[in-house]
């Protein structure tokens, strides 16, 4: 049934045969009890025979039928207008016109769907009418204050630049339940609400992601995410406890602000790139147990169950790039950076795909497509997701240690790959790593040309001590040299010439550059 008024705050049948004082007139459905939610916009009282040309849609007609009596084709017309017109329910007070529910009517009502009420008792219908109309007042009211508060409090925090998280955050507190935000592909993009119910919500996700309609049973109330003719999301109230009305109003009013917050972010990460950002970061801090994150990266669209997952970090790549590769590879992952000029990629690969063998192949075509010689650094494959932190953590570790290396790395470089680089990076936070490198290399770093002679210093040590290649490499004479290697002893008070004094100043050097992100 379509109704050409507002409905938005109507009250049910069910709820008014509910009221208290509707049960003094002793209320029985007699026909279309399987009808009893649709909602009621007025309540009216007629006894006119022709009363479906005064209606609008949605209203509850109370009548005695005084008119009706003795007449059985007036009956069914009249039904059939009310049909007509759209009205949501007849309530007939029984009486002298009828002192029994009348067949005729009844049965023309359950053909129609229009469901039926006879009064056993006497019945003021005023008093109905009154309590009806007061409540859908207070509805309207309480949905005119609820659309205003919450549209407030989402256009102060697009107006205050606030990120899509705190927008979502507020939408939950007004919703008191889980709103997820999903792409077409019904993909995962943002949560809130309390983690607990978000987590058994993405549990079971599947099932809830495609369910028809905009509201259903269970309190699952969808509004479409878009805008110049085009739809690319949506958000989700799951399990609404309150009325549908409520719902779709606050689902309506939290997609008029995501659009907003959407075409006013301009060139900021979209929405896509976020949610795997923020389940990357979470999975490599270690603040929440990888087993609990499980849902989200499901929920998000990355296969998980008997998977092998490959952790890899690309260095000084575009992670758009990064993202097309995979897509022109047809290889699952999730993709976000990480930190500056590090993305990190997680591939979900089928348990009979040979890990090492793709890896390489994405490192290969990642170079060929991007035409740069793009470093890939990668952790040791898992097949257990509990696993997946720590190789995250390792393929990171081993993209900061590459980080300035000489020349020469293979396409995709392992933590048996970096060795000294790498041990010293990860102790460069250490007081007396700090120390040693500030004592090995104070006279150097103290002198007015230290700066100009550190390059000179690095690159003779990273080539084994080669002065001929330090020499091309620097565009000077082998004496030029000479003399730069002479004055960075004589500042050191080291011999160069000499290997564990040039190990010693090798190692100060690889940890006062890794301090310094160098």
């Amino acid at each position: 049934m379509t109704t050409s008024g507002p409905l938005e705050h109507a009250l049910s049948i069910r709820q008014i045969l509910a009221l208290d004082r509707i049960a003094a007139g002793e209320p029985e459905v007699v026909a279309a009890a399987d009808h009893l939610d649709r909602p009621v916009r007025w309540v009216h009282v007629a006894e006119a025979a022709d009363v479906g040309v005064m209606l609008t849609g949605g209203e509850m007609i109370l009548t005695t039928g005084v008119l009706l009596a003795g007449d059985v084709r007036g009956q069914t017309e009249y039904i059939e207008s009310l049909h007509r017109a759209e009205a949501s329910a007849l309530v007939l007070g029984l009486g002298r016109a009828f002192p029994a529910p009348p067949e005729d009517m009844r049965r023309a009502a359950e053909r129609y769907g229009l469901p039926m009420v006879v009064l056993h008792r006497p019945f003021p219908f005023a008093e109905l009418t009154e309590e009806v109309q007061s409540r859908l007042v207070r509805r309207k009211f309480a949905a005119v204050s609820l659309s205003e508060g919450i549209r407030t409090a989402l256009t102060g925090l697009i107006t205050a630049g606030a990120p899509l998280q705190a927008l979502l955050d507020e939408i939950a507190a007004h919703s008191a339940c889980p709103v997820v935000v999903t792409n077409l592909a019904h993909r995962v993009l943002a949560t809130a609400g309390e983690r607990p119910a978000v987590d058994d919500v993405l549990r079971d996700w599947d099932r809830i992601a495609r369910q028809p309609g905009e509201i259903d049973g269970e309190g699952w109330v969808r509004a479409g995410l878009g805008g110049r003719g085009e739809r690319w999301g949506s958000v989700v109230l799951c399990g609404y406890r309150g009325d549908g009305a409520s719902g779709r109003l606050l689902a309506d009013r939290a997609a008029e602000a995501l659009v907003l917050h959407r075409m006013l972010s301009g060139s900021a990460a979209s929405w896509e790139e976020q949610s795997a950002q923020c389940l990357l970061a979470d999975l490599v801090s270690g603040v929440v147990p990888a087993r609990q994150l499980l849902p989200r990266a499901r929920a998000a669209g990355l296969p998980v169950n008997r998977r092998t997952f490959v952790p890899l970090v690309v260095r000084d790549v575009d992670p758009a790039q990064v993202e097309r590769v995979l897509r022109l590879l047809g290889l699952s992952g999730l993709v976000a950076e990480l930190a500056e000029g590090a993305t990190a990629v997680l591939l979900s690969l089928a348990r009979d795909q040979a890990a090492d063998s793709l890896a390489a192949h994405f490192a290969s075509r990642l170079r060929a497509e991007t035409g740069a010689s793009a470093v890939v650094a990668a952790g040791p494959a898992r097949t257990g997701w509990e696993d997946v932190p720590e190789g995250l953590r390792e393929a990171l570790h081993v993209a900061e240690a590459v980080a300035g290396a000489p020349p020469g790395l293979p396409a995709v470089v392992r933590l048996g790959d970096v060795r000294l680089r790498g041990l010293v990076r990860l102790l460069r936070d250490d007081p007396r790593v700090q120390s040693f490198a500030e004592r090995e290399l104070d006279g150097l770093l103290c002198a007015d040309d230290g700066e100009a002679l550190l390059p000179v210093l690095r690159s003779y040590l990273a080539t084994g001590r080669n002065k001929s290649r330090t020499a091309h490499l620097h565009h000077m004479s082998r004496p030029a040299l000479y003399r730069r290697l002479e004055t960075i002893e004589t500042l050191l008070g080291v011999a160069l010439d000499d290997f564990e004094q040039a190990a010693s100043v090798h190692i100060a050097l690889l940890a006062h550059d890794a301090q310094r992100g160098t």
